[in-house]
């Protein structure tokens, strides 16, 4: 088995993915206006309308609603990022800050309320365990 994507469902696609290209600096593949897939070398973001929810199964999913699921994609810079990111993220939950597991991080909302963590390993250990 491989773990493939991580598929979001919104009520504007458009604005999501745009959201997400600026996030990441990726050009969001889009073969239909209702589905878009940001690939990164270890894992794809999916954003799908929900008007594709009932081939799935009715109520199967709903725009905007989870509070307990965080996005993490790994920055060189967090601190940069942050800069950069002023005007472009909805809300930000916190700033820049040292975790005690090792890694530098940055909290912010994507346009739906998803949580979005940035991240950049901050001590030898992080590092060793994202070393590519």
């Amino acid at each position: 088995m491989e773990f493939v994507a991580t598929r979001l469902f919104t009520d504007d696609v458009d604005r999501l993915v745009t959201f997400y290209e600026r996030l990441t600096g990726i050009a969001a593949a889009r073969p239909h206006q209702l589905f878009a897939e940001l690939r990164t070398g270890t894992g794809t973001l999916a954003i799908a309308s929900v008007a594709t929810v009932p081939l799935l199964g009715p109520g199967a999913a709903e725009s905007g609603a989870n509070r307990s699921v965080a996005f993490d994609f790994l920055v060189d810079d967090v601190d940069a990022r942050y800069a950069i990111l002023q005007d472009a993220a909805p809300e930000f939950v916190n700033q820049p800050t040292d975790m005690p597991w090792g890694n530098r991080s940055l909290l912010l909302r994507d346009p739906d309320g998803n949580l979005v963590n940035l991240f950049s390993p901050s001590t030898a250990e992080a590092r060793a365990r994202f070393a590519r």
